[in-house]
């Protein structure tokens, strides 16, 4: 259930959504039919029928009562989707530097970025230090 920045979504807390659709699965079972039976909940509690309708959907997805993908699968695909386009964007990025470098090959590093020849310098006098 990813969060939005909109003013107008109201959070409910996880407690008043499993109230909610166990009540739903009571009205359901009294009544013996689904007709009306979200809209009733939602209304005596103050809740958008709509956002009743998908807890519901979601909880019996959850429970294997309806075909979908299960709320802890949707959240670890959101995740991979989110880590998959940072790695695409630092990819982007590492093709572009890569590129930027290539052109100036043949000019030395050390013309291009004088603080890079100076690092490398550096570290090539303390490896041979070592040695």
């Amino acid at each position: 259930m990813a969060s939005t920045k909109s003013p107008f979504q109201r959070r409910y807390p996880p407690e008043l959504r499993e109230r909610a659709v166990r009540m739903v699965h009571e009205a359901i079972a009294e009544s013996g039919g689904r007709v009306g039976a979200v809209t009733r909940v939602a209304r005596q509690l103050g809740i958008g029928p709509e956002s009743l309708r998908n807890w519901v959907k979601q909880a019996e997805i959850d429970n294997g009562k309806r075909p979908g993908a299960p709320t802890e699968q949707q959240r670890r695909i959101t995740e991979l989707e989110r880590e998959n386009r940072e790695l695409r964007r630092a990819n982007e990025i590492l093709k572009a530097a890569s590129a930027f470098f290539a052109r100036y090959s043949d000019v030395g590093i050390s013309r291009i970025m004088p603080s890079l020849g100076l690092c490398r310098a550096a570290a090539y006098v303390e490896f041979e230090s070592v040695r």
